[in-house]
Formats: structure tokens, C-alpha cells, sequence
């Protein structure tokens, strides 16, 4: 009895299983959804704490639903559609249909967007915020000229490197 009651109070070890790699990832299909609902949602000058107010929930929910971590239900995909002003239909353009092949291809994905939902987009839009909008708008207008700037030096450093051209700066008499 007493060795019982030893066994019965020693902390039990279980061990599971990892899930398979299918299991852990969002269906191409949801994400396809979910980014959809992201780029609509940017284009229309939304945030996501106001589209999540206009349809009752909470803005994690719809992190979740944009980043494919919880599927949308038709529901929850119509009245965001309502809320968004576009037809349910919108969420699913771009989406290979299903006559394709079974190996469809990745579905694109908007690098703007991917930035947005990270953490570190986050910050700097919540950073970005803080600023009164006279101040946003010069900071973008920097960070534009800065990207400009950066793309072009990177066309005159591959234009270099293939011996093509020298800009007429940089020439020596």
C-alpha cells in the first residue's frame, strides 16, 4: 500500500509526439485569405484595431486570422468583407484554382505586408505614430529619398561590375 501511494505521488514523465510538418502549417489557401485580408485592409487605410472593432472582435484575433494562425470562417470572412467594403469573392484572387495541378505553385507573397504583421514593423508603425503627421509625413518623405538613393547606387555598382559604364561623377580627366 504504501509503495502505492509513492508511485501514485511521483511527478508522471509523458512523452509526445511532434506534429507533422503538415500539421503545424497554415494551409496555402488560408494564408492566401489572410494576406488578402491584410492588403485590403492597408489599402483601405484600416488598422487593425479599427477593422477588428467594426466586426467585434479582438485585433489579435485578426493578427491571427492575417498571419493564417486561425482560419477565417465564412462568417467572420463576410463580415470583414462588409466592413471592408469588397466582395467576399476578393479574398480569393490570385488563388490557383482547383482545376490546376495537385503541386500548386507558392502563392505570391507582398514583402510590404510580411513587414507590417512582424514584430518590427509593428514597432516602427507604433513608433511612427507617436510622431505628430507634419513629422510622419518627413520622416517617409526620408526614408523614400533613402531608398532611392540606395537603389540607385546598387544599379551604378552592378552597371560597374559589368564594365558597362562609369557615371560621369565618378570619371577622372
Amino acid at each position: 500500500m504504501r509503495k502505492a501511494l509513492v508511485d501514485s505521488t511521483r511527478p508522471r514523465v509523458t512523452q509526445t509526439w511532434p506534429k507533422p510538418e503538415s500539421e503545424c502549417s497554415p494551409h496555402p489557401a488560408d494564408r492566401h485569405v489572410g494576406k488578402q485580408i491584410a492588403i485590403v485592409r492597408v489599402q483601405s487605410d484600416i488598422s487593425q484595431a479599427q477593422l477588428a472593432r467594426s466586426i467585434r472582435i479582438s485585433f489579435q484575433q485578426l493578427q491571427k486570422y492575417e498571419n493564417a494562425r486561425n482560419r477565417v470562417s465564412a462568417s467572420m470572412l463576410y463580415e470583414i468583407s462588409r466592413s471592408l467594403d469588397v466582395p467576399v469573392s476578393r479574398f480569393f484572387e490570385g488563388l490557383p484554382s482547383n482545376e490546376t495541378s495537385r503541386e500548386a505553385p507558392p502563392l505570391p507573397v507582398d514583402e510590404r505586408i510580411d513587414f507590417i504583421a512582424s514584430a518590427e514593423g509593428r514597432r516602427l508603425i507604433a513608433g511612427l505614430m507617436l510622431l505628430p503627421s507634419r513629422v510622419r509625413g518627413r520622416v517617409a518623405a526620408v526614408i523614400a529619398a533613402l531608398g532611392e538613393e540606395l537603389a540607385e547606387l546598387d544599379a551604378n555598382r552592378d552597371i560597374n561590375a559589368a564594365g558597362e559604364a562609369i557615371p560621369a561623377d565618378r570619371k577622372t580627366a
